[in-house]
C-alpha cells in the first residue's frame, strides 16, 4: 500500500506540470463565420449560376435544421418552359405541404422570378393548418418587395421564416 501512496503522489506532482503543457499547445480557434464569403446572386437569366447559389445559400442557412433540405426552384422568366415547370414546381411543393413537414425539417425557395416564386408560396401553403409546421424553417430567397407577403402567408403556420434577399 505503500507503493500505491507514493505512486499516487507522485502522478499529482507531476499531473500539474503536465496540464500546463498541454494548456500552453492551444489550437487556434476561427470564426467560421468571418471566412464564409459573401454570396451575390447572378445574373437573372443565368439560370446555370442560381442553380448553383441557391444550394450554397441554403447551406449556409440551415442553422439547427440536420435533415436534407427540400429546396423549389424556379427557372428565370425567359426560360421557355417557364409555365409548365413552374405548374410542376406548384403541384410538387403543394403535395409535399400538404402531406405535412415533420419537426427539424427546411424548405427552401428560390428564384429569380421572385414574385412567381412568391404566388407559388401562396398556392401551397394557403390550406396549411395554423401552428402545424413548428420546428419547421421555411427560408425564401428572393427580393425584398415580395418577402412581407410570404411572410403574411407563412406566419400562421408556425414554421420559422427566414427570409434572405438575392442581390
Amino acid at each position: 500500500m505503500n507503493k500505491t501512496t507514493r505512486a499516487l503522489a507522485l502522478a499529482c506532482m507531476l499531473m500539474p506540470p503536465l496540464l500546463l503543457t498541454a494548456c500552453k499547445n492551444e489550437v487556434p480557434v476561427t470564426n467560421a463565420a468571418s471566412e464564409k464569403q459573401a454570396l451575390s446572386a447572378p445574373a437573372k437569366d443565368d439560370d446555370a449560376a442560381w442553380k448553383a447559389y441557391l444550394p450554397a445559400v441554403v447551406q449556409e442557412n440551415m442553422g439547427t435544421i440536420t435533415n436534407n433540405p427540400f429546396l423549389y426552384y424556379l427557372p428565370p422568366e425567359s426560360d421557355p418552359e417557364f409555365d409548365a415547370k413552374y405548374e410542376r414546381q406548384v403541384e410538387a411543393a403543394t403535395t409535399a405541404v400538404g402531406r405535412g413537414i415533420q419537426k427539424n425539417n427546411m424548405l427552401a425557395f428560390g428564384s429569380p422570378a421572385s414574385a412567381r416564386m412568391a404566388d407559388m408560396i401562396e398556392v401551397a401553403f394557403k390550406d396549411v393548418p395554423a401552428d402545424t409546421l413548428e420546428g419547421v424553417r421555411i427560408l425564401f430567397i428572393g427580393e425584398a418587395a415580395d418577402n412581407d407577403r410570404v411572410r403574411a402567408v407563412l406566419a400562421p403556420t408556425g414554421a420559422e421564416y427566414v427570409f434572405i434577399e438575392a442581390k
